[in-house]
Parts: structure tokens; C-alpha cells; sequence
């Protein structure tokens, strides 16, 4: 089916606060979405999404309005476009609430060409998978240690045979405690994995990541300050445990710098910080060329139906009470399932997800 490409009439906005069930934190008690609608001069219309924990939800709907939404109109309405859009915004950063928002407009323009074409945006991009395998994962390093033991063994009930928890207790016994008592949990063969949250320095990371190796770790996320190139290369080099990260990178170069220096095995790109399903489908490629894991950081309704398409089978992150769908956000069903370890399910038309 040939689209005829109508040019962007308007882009429109709204902001919606979604309470989260259980806090991640004393100052993370909600998320905020912003919900876009790309509208063209043919009728059509597409509807996309922005997204931020808690913080910068009023500034990324600003820039969407104040500084993209003028320069899109009367352009094509195709994602092609998102190059040009990048640069217009490179003034005020190259990622950060820019990328967010250019993600707004990319997933919006995405919906718009899958439901012009009847189909799913994993239908337009070319189902390779009927599954893919789902992690168990929390924010909970608040949790007591009976909560955190209680949450694994749902996570083990529900049939995942990964699960990540939180470290970077200001005490180091009882990190080992906690990670000891998940292992004990999950037996040997699940894999283990452990994000920091950017907690530590080199030498506190290194003493932490090898006392907590013991316990067989799949992983250690992001165990210094995400901009810290030069210290990720350093402790790479320290220790045997796979560093991962890429939730707070951008862009695809800040990726390849990443890669270039040696400093990471795991790539976690977030389809909404790096801009849209368009940049993440070039972060997938490079990952593919340096023959590293991708493992999609949250947003498991968004994540995994581009990761269908992907010619790997790359874990899903599906963090408990945090989904949108598991927080009544949606007005419709996704079309997806996690169940048994799995995520399966055939996406709605379009994106899919629209929200109250």
C-alpha cells in the first residue's frame, strides 16, 4: 500500500501526572507522560508519547511546543524527518528533554504510518518474534529485606528467569545480605542482575562489585554516574562482572563512545530518552555490529514491540506496578501479555497505546 505523504498541519500536547501504586522513592511519587498528537493536512492524525519519572514533564511540553512543534509544520509527515529535527533542537543539548520530546513526534509519526497501512508498528517494521523473554525488576532498594524477598518470589511464581534489584546501600553487609538472600530465592540457573543507580565512585564500585560477584551476577548496572566515560573504561578493566547501562545516554554516538572505550557489555537504550523508535532502531544496529547484548530499559508495552522486530531475542524489563497498563493509564488494551516469563501478544493498530 503506497502512502501518500501529507505534510504536518499541527502538533498538540497534554500533560498527565500517572500516580504510581508504590513510590520508588520519598521524591518519585508519579510519572509524567506527555501525550502527543501529530495532525497532518489530509485528516489523518498520529499519537505519540513523551516520558519522564517524576521531574521535567512541564519542560519537555514546552519544548514540544514552543520550539518543535513551529519548525514541524508544513513538513512531511514521516519519521525520516527526525535528523533535521535534532539538529533544530541541538542548541538547547543533544539529548536530555530534547530527545524526549523529539520522541513524542517520532512515535506519533510512527502510529500515523502503521494505521495508514492497517497494521502495527511492529507489523510495520517486520515481526521476527511471537515472544520474548521478561525480567523481574523493582525499585527497591527502600524495601526491607522481607519485602525485597517477598517481591523475588513473586517474581519466581510469575516465571522469570531473570530478576535485577537495587544496590548501593550505604552499608555494604547489607547489600551482600540482600543480594545473598535473592540468589537464595531464584537457585542457581536464574540470572542475577544488580543496578547501582549510579551510586558509587571507581574504588567504592570495584570493592562493592567483587564482593558481590560471589553470588553470580548476570550484571551490574550503571555503578557510577552515567557520563563517567573514562571511569566506566577503568572499572571494566577491574573487574570480570558485565557492566551495563544506556539508560542515561542520548544518542547513538554517546553509545559508540561507550563501546569505543571498551566500557560496556550491555547496551539499555530507553526508546523515549534516545529520541524515538528511529534513533533507538540505530543504537539496535551498532549493538549488533559490536556484537554486544541489548537488553531495552523499561516501557515494556513500547519496548518489546519494537523488539519484535529486532532479528535478536533481547530481554524485556517489566519493573512490578510500574507498567502502564498495570497503572490503569491506558484507555485501551495494548494487545500484549506477560505471562509465564514471557511477553507475548499481537500489538493494537498503530502504537497502541493511548492514554486516559
Amino acid at each position: 500500500m503506497t502512502d501518500a505523504v501529507p505534510a504536518i498541519a499541527d502538533v498538540r500536547t497534554r500533560l498527565i501526572r500517572i500516580p504510581l501504586s508504590r513510590p520508588w522513592g520519598k521524591d518519585v511519587t508519579d510519572i509524567r507522560v506527555v501525550e502527543v498528537t501529530v495532525v497532518c493536512d489530509d485528516g489523518s492524525d498520529g499519537h505519540g508519547f513523551s516520558w519522564t519519572p517524576s521531574i521535567g514533564g512541564t519542560a519537555v511540553q514546552a519544548m514540544l511546543d514552543d520550539d518543535l512543534a513551529p519548525f514541524l509544520r508544513g513538513r512531511p509527515a514521516v519519521p525520516e524527518l527526525w535528523s533535521d529535527a535534532w539538529a533544530h533542537l541541538h542548541e538547547a543539548g543533544g539529548g536530555g528533554v530534547t530527545t524526549i520530546a523529539l520522541a513524542g513526534v517520532d512515535l506519533a509519526l510512527w502510529d500515523r504510518r502503521a494505521r495508514v497501512a492497517g497494521t502495527s508498528v511492529t507489523g510495520v517494521l517486520g515481526r521476527n518474534h511471537s515472544r520474548l523473554p521478561v525480567y523481574g525488576s523493582g525499585v527497591n532498594l527502600h524495601y526491607t529485606l522481607d519485602e525485597l524477598v517477598a517481591q523475588t518470589e513473586r517474581w519466581v511464581s510469575a516465571g522469570n528467569e531473570a530478576v535485577k534489584i537495587k544496590v548501593g546501600r550505604p552499608d555494604p553487609a547489607e547489600d551482600l545480605d540482600r543480594v545473598a538472600a535473592v540468589r537464595s530465592v531464584i537457585g542457581p540457573d536464574r540470572r542475577l542482575l544488580v543496578d547501582a543507580n549510579q551510586r558509587w565512585d571507581l574504588d567504592t564500585a570495584t570493592r562493592r562489585i567483587q564482593s558481590l560477584s560471589v553470588h553470580g551476577l548476570g550484571w551490574v548496572e550503571e555503578p557510577l554516574r552515567a557520563d563517567d566515560l573514562a571511569g566506566h573504561a577503568e572499572l571494566r578493566r577491574r573487574i570480570d562482572v558485565p557492566v551495563a547501562l544506556g539508560e542515561n545516554l542520548h544518542t547513538v554516538h554517546r553509545f559508540r563512545d561507550f563501546l569505543d572505550a571498551g566500557a560496556v557489555d550491555v547496551v539499555q537504550p530507553n526508546v523515549i530518552r534516545v529520541g524515538g523508535i528511529t534513533p533507538f532502531l540505530r543504537i539496535a544496529e551498532l549493538a549488533r555490529e559490536r556484537r554486544v547484548e541489548l537488553a531495552p530499559h523499561l516501557l515494556p508495552e513500547l519496548s518489546a514491540q519494537v523488539a519484535f522486530a529486532l532479528p535478536e531475542q533481547n530481554w524485556i524489563e517489566d519493573v512490578e506496578d510500574a507498567g502502564f497498563a498495570a497503572l490503569g493509564a491506558l484507555s485501551e488494551p495494548t494487545g500484549l501479555d506477560i505471562a509465564n516469563g514471557w511477553i507475548t501478544g499481537r500489538p493494537g493498530l498503530g502504537l497502541g497505546l493511548r492514554f486516559h
